[in-house]
Order: C-alpha cells, then structure tokens, then sequence
C-alpha cells in the first residue's frame, strides 16, 4: 500500500491533491493508495472536503522504514516526516522550487512543472493518459486552483491554471467567483483559533543565512480581525521563538481582497530582515507591503537576513 500526503500544517492544495492522486492510484492505476495528511487541514481545507463528499485523511504522524510514499506539494524534508529518509519514495509530484535533501534509493517518477497549483500538474497528467474524472475529483481541483491562485489575484497564477479552473468550473456548473468567496470566508474565520495556532496554520520552515526561519501565512478576507489581536500575535512569536522551534518568525497577514500584506515586526532581528528584503524602514510593531501576497513568488525570493 502506498501512502501519499503533502506537506505539513496541510492547505487546501496539500490535502486535495493527496485524495485526487490517491483515487487515480486506485481507480485507474489499479494500486492500493491511502492519502493522509500531516496534521490538521486548515479551515478552507475542510470545507472543500465537506463540499465534495470526502472525510479528514487521517494524520500521519510519521513512515515507517521502507514505506512506500508517493509526495505531493512539497519536496522540501522540513515540511515531511522525521523518519522520511527511511521511506521508500516513489512519487513526486510538485510545483515549488526544488529544495533538495531527499535522496532515493532506486529511480522515480517526478513530476516538478512551473504552476500555481499541484492539482493542475495532476489534471495534465491524467488528461495526458486520457483518464475520466469525475466530478467529487474536479471540485478538489478546482479548488485547490482557486486556493493556490486566490482565485487567479496571485502573480504565482498562470494562463494554463486560470484554463483549467475555468473547464473545471463550466463542467460542473459553477460560478468561479461565487465558490471562490465562500471558500476564503471559511479560511478567515479564526475566531476559535488561539494566537500560538495562528502561527502554524499556513506555515514553513525554511533556513536563510544560517538562520531558521519559519514564515507564516494568513490569508483572508478580514485582516482587521487578525490585527485586532496583534498584541497576543507578538507575544506568541517572542514565546515560541525563545522555545527553540526557530530563531525568528515571520508572521504575513495577506489581505486578499486588496492584494496587500502586513508583516508583523515582533523584534530587531525581524525588523532588519524586513528593512533588507523590502527596504522597509520602520520601528513600529507590523508593516505594509502593498502588492505582496505570494510566499513562494514574492516572499522566500525576497527574503535576506
């Protein structure tokens, strides 16, 4: 049986996209597969599962030596398992820039394309085999499209990701812009989250310099809320850093209605990455960047410490 899941602190992309290839694996490719995720999908994650009829994957806590793992949307070792050195990886499928650190013992299958969205890698590849897909499948991809592209605001959106969501959406008789709302009002709300779990909900590990960042994403329709709560935000940051998980955080409330980001400034250290990546100068707790709503196109591209 093989195993497949994302990355974790798992989005919509990371938890469609492990239950869209699992059921090729089984369906069409006739191999036992199982998708699961790496901790609790966030809350646009659930509600997509919710809208098409699938339950939670369960958690993976971690592979045994010699699993057999299929990866998608990450092939960065920080965001997998502890013990996935171990596996036995037979898939990659993936639209992030490569990382490196995975190593495997005989030749795989990988599949690494410069798009917005694993989920649209996935639609070629299976209009490429000529496949049928039906339509609890295509509403994980055009969701996973929406989410990935903020319902194409992204600059990480490209032509081919905007055509597909698009036959997605004419195929199964929605309105693009009418499911894409209700999706981002059920990410934004997190009322019932408490300010420590706003740091992991959309979060990366990623080391810069020698430094180990973790940079945290927050995309909603309602920052205010989230700004309201700054101060418990700071003194999560300060908390958790002094934990040892990481030496800074970077926290980035996206608006996404207005294309904006404010990045919080909890300290020196990340006020200097902010001056020396943004060319912001500031000795205020949070900052704007207007125009800046993409961590993988605008952010780790930008980032010096």
């Amino acid at each position: 049986m093989i195993k497949i899941f994302g990355h974790k602190s798992p989005d919509t992309d990371s938890t469609g996209s492990a239950l869209i290839w699992a059921w090729y694996q089984n369906e069409r490719c006739g191999t036992e597969a199982t998708a699961y995720v790496l901790g609790q999908p966030n809350k646009e994650a659930l509600f997509v599962l919710e809208r098409w009829g699938f339950r939670t994957p369960p958690i993976l806590d971690d592979v045994e030596d010699g699993d057999s793992v299929i990866i998608v949307d990450t092939n960065n070792p920080n965001e997998l398992p502890a013990n996935i050195a171990n596996a036995s990886i037979v898939e990659i499928i993936d639209h992030h820039f490569l990382t490196g650190g995975l190593a495997t013992r005989v030749p795989i299958a990988a599949t690494l394309r410069p798009l917005a969205c694993t989920a649209t890698i996935m639609h070629d590849l299976m209009a490429a085999r000529q496949t049928d897909i039906p339509a609890d499948i295509k509403g994980l991809m055009l969701s996973c499209i929406l989410s990935d592209t903020m319902a194409f605001r992204s600059p990480t959106t490209t032509g081919h990701d905007r055509h597909v969501a698009e036959t997605l959406a004419s195929d199964l008789a929605l309105d693009i812009g009418t499911y894409a709302d209700a999706m981002f009002a059920a990410k934004s709300d997190l009322s019932d989250c408490s300010d420590a779990e706003l740091l992991e909900l959309d979060s990366k590990l990623f080391t810069i310099d020698g430094l180990k960042l973790r940079i945290s994403v927050l995309e909603t329709t309602k920052p205010e809320q989230l700004l309201s709560r700054k101060d418990g935000i700071l003194a999560a940051i300060t908390q958790r850093t002094a934990g040892g998980d990481c030496d800074q955080i970077l926290l980035f409330i996206v608006d996404i209605l207005n294309e904006a980001s404010t990045l919080l400034l909890p300290n020196d250290v990340v006020r200097n990455i902010a001056r020396q990546s943004f060319d912001i100068h500031s000795d205020a707790d949070e900052v704007s960047l207007p125009g800046i709503i993409s961590r993988k196109k605008q952010i780790i591209p930008r980032i010096r410490v």
